[in-house]
């Protein structure tokens, strides 16, 4: 306690600062000192100096307002994985807050919502569909809200330089199927970044008003059958059949479900496969749009 109480009269007779700032400022000095650094903050409170094994220096305005987000339970968190993130980084990487620095390392990766180890509060992301979640990467790993905050955009600015990086990256093979009389075509590329061209995915097809029905069973493949009439509800089956028998083979699998891609949205159709009179039948509970847009292709429209 008598380092906080130091701190905080060093700190009051230098500037104006919050009792929030001058106790993070505290929090930032034990932390860098139990890394084996001697820190010292720059006027403007915007940096910390770590002066120890390495001189490394910590751009602090993203942690300040993440830290605003949060309750001061997770302040100790938040403040050790900043500093130990910011002096671990080797040496020929950029301090990923500097965003001029990494704006052209920046990806974004499409993973399971329900298989993330790290708490999505904690990332930069957004939806991809109920259950997928298009996370913001810099050299492979997530960006924290701290790291991201620091830039002059937004994160969601930074997502949309990141997926047109992701999209200059590479160009998806395409490989024509035939399920049992559907057509359909299979998608692949990179592991991180192949469900990341649905949003370019008229660089590969023809695509129709209607979207098209999705399948990622697994990273680094989609495989996608464009609609054109009613004959989507066989390829609703032929590639939810698809998605399981493939995502369950996988280690890695990224999902077991179809979705309707449109209008650059992904949703989900919910599909069971149910045994009657001793037969099994996939039955489809389609979401209010797309069930609107079934009954339009049966009146012929």
């Amino acid at each position: 306690m008598g380092v906080f109480r130091r701190y905080r009269d060093r700190r009051a007779a230098a500037a104006r600062r919050s009792t929030e700032d001058a106790d993070l400022d505290s929090l930032l000095e034990l932390v860098a000192e139990s890394l084996g650094y001697v820190p010292a903050f720059r006027d403007d409170g915007a940096t910390l100096a770590l002066s120890g094994p390495r001189q490394v220096t910590v751009r602090l305005s993203g942690l300040r307002r993440e830290a605003g987000r949060r309750s001061r339970e997770d302040w100790p968190m938040l403040v050790s994985g900043h500093l130990a993130r910011t002096v671990a980084r080797p040496h020929d990487l950029p301090d990923v807050c500097d965003h001029d620095q990494i704006k052209g390392l920046l990806r974004t990766a499409v993973v399971p919502a329900d298989g993330m180890a790290d708490d999505p509060s904690r990332l930069i992301g957004r939806h991809l569909g109920p259950d997928l979640i298009e996370v913001l990467t810099v050299s492979g790993r997530p960006v924290r809200p701290e790291e991201a905050f620091c830039w002059p955009v937004s994160p969601a600015q930074a997502l949309e330089e990141a997926t047109g990086n992701v999209l200059a990256d590479e160009r998806l093979t395409a490989e024509r199927l035939d399920l049992d009389g559907i057509t359909a075509y299979a998608l692949t590329g990179s592991p991180a970044g192949a469900a990341v061209h649905l949003r370019a995915i008229g660089r590969y097809l023809v695509v129709s008003p209607d979207g098209l029905i999705v399948a990622l069973p697994r990273p680094g493949e989609m495989v996608v059958h464009p609609i054109d009439g009613l004959s989507v509800m066989r390829a609703i089956e032929r590639l939810w059949l698809l998605a399981r028998r493939e995502h369950g083979a996988a280690d890695d699998g990224l999902s077991p479900h179809v979705y309707w891609w449109h209008d650059g949205r992904l949703t989900r159709i919910q599909a069971d496969l149910v045994v009657q009179n001793g037969q099994r039948r996939l039955v489809v509970a389609p979401p209010p749009d797309f069930a609107q847009l079934l009954a339009a292709l049966a009146r012929g429209r």
